[in-house]
């Protein structure tokens, strides 16, 4: 079968690959429909990575139908469409003892450390399986990326009420401006792009919107009348904007890290700990995120039909994939076809 590996930086090649075998007593075999693409997979094109060897077959963002399942599939069956949980856990080590897998110890993530799922079909651990009788493809494939932010969101503890900044407004960014709204926040977008910009003011209706490129503190103070955020996520990934992030948090305010990069994040130490903040990194995303945004999309709570147009063949993908790193892109979520 037919399968798209990134051999080096740059550099995607076809080749056929040996079908997978029959799934074992806790696996399912599974079909791929749908793959997003999204920062991870564009930063590996451009050896950015962390967390990243080649050659490797990307995608983790994946909408799958099962072929196939091992006797442990009793609340799944043939033909289900569903998400995929990326994230293959050790269940030993001290995070998945304490109910965080999504940092485990031993981590990895399909399409990032193992082969992800640009291919015509893949074995899968029945547990990451995650069937909607609702959803379109389009909408599972998003349930991964939705979930990274749901569980951004749920693990800031955002309280109804409180400012929220949100720092970058790519498809991460939306999904935590979808999930602190929906909790109650009043949300302030910081974004360097005006179409970006332009996107969250007309389409997601957020009235306050701010150039980064400008005087973005100053601005922020006041549209808040001398006040600032009291949670501030950066979704960037990039070290300027995490950096100049510290300086946007309020007096006993927390600074929510999302995106992340292959370096060192520095901060000035008095502003830190002048105004008592906290720091929090977030990895991932558990299982309980992804049963979260199903319920959620499913009821209509989550609509992201803005975010994507039409699916690109996985045939044209080696052609168009370099495209999608221009900034100037008008594309919010780029969705690969699997066609067979």
């Amino acid at each position: 079968m037919k399968a798209i590996i990134l051999e080096k930086p740059g550099q995607f090649h076809w080749t056929d690959i040996e079908r997978p075998p029959d799934p074992g007593l806790e696996e399912a075999l599974v079909r791929v429909h749908r793959v997003g693409v999204c920062g991870t997979d564009l930063h590996a094109f451009e050896g950015k990575q962390t967390f990243f060897e080649y050659p490797r077959i990307l995608g983790h963002e994946l909408c799958v139908e099962i072929v196939a399942l091992g006797d442990a599939g009793a609340n799944l069956r043939v033909g289900d469409q569903c998400a995929v949980e990326p994230y293959l856990n050790c269940a030993r080590c001290i995070a998945c003892r304490r109910g965080k897998p999504n940092c485990c110890v031993n981590l990895r993530v399909l399409g990032v450390h193992v082969d992800g799922g640009m291919r015509e079909q893949m074995l899968v651990p029945i547990d990451k399986l995650h069937r909607s009788a609702k959803l379109s493809f389009n909408q599972l494939a998003l349930v991964e990326p939705l979930s990274v932010a749901a569980h951004a969101v749920r693990r800031a503890n955002v309280e109804a009420g409180e400012v929220v900044l949100i720092v970058g407004a790519g498809p991460i960014g939306l999904g935590v401006i979808e999930f602190a709204r929906a909790a109650g926040a009043r949300v302030i977008v910081l974004e360097i792009s005006e179409s970006r910009l332009r996107f969250c003011r007309q389409t997601m209706k957020i009235d306050c919107c701010l150039n980064a490129a400008g005087k973005p503190l100053a601005e922020i103070q006041t549209s808040l009348a001398g006040d600032l955020p009291t949670a501030v996520f950066d979704c960037t990934g990039s070290p300027p904007s995490m950096m100049a992030a510290f300086n946007f948090v309020a007096h006993g305010g927390r600074l929510i890290f999302v995106g992340h990069f292959p370096g060192d994040v520095t901060f000035h130490d008095p502003l830190f700990h002048g105004r008592e903040m906290t720091l929090l990194g977030t990895r991932n995303a558990t299982r309980n995120d992804f049963q979260q945004v199903i319920q959620q999309m499913e009821q209509g709570q989550i609509d992201i039909a803005s975010w994507i147009a039409d699916p690109v063949p996985h045939s044209a993908i080696t052609e168009i994939f370099s495209s999608w790193l221009q900034p100037e892109r008008e594309l919010i979520k780029p969705l690969i076809e699997w066609r067979v």
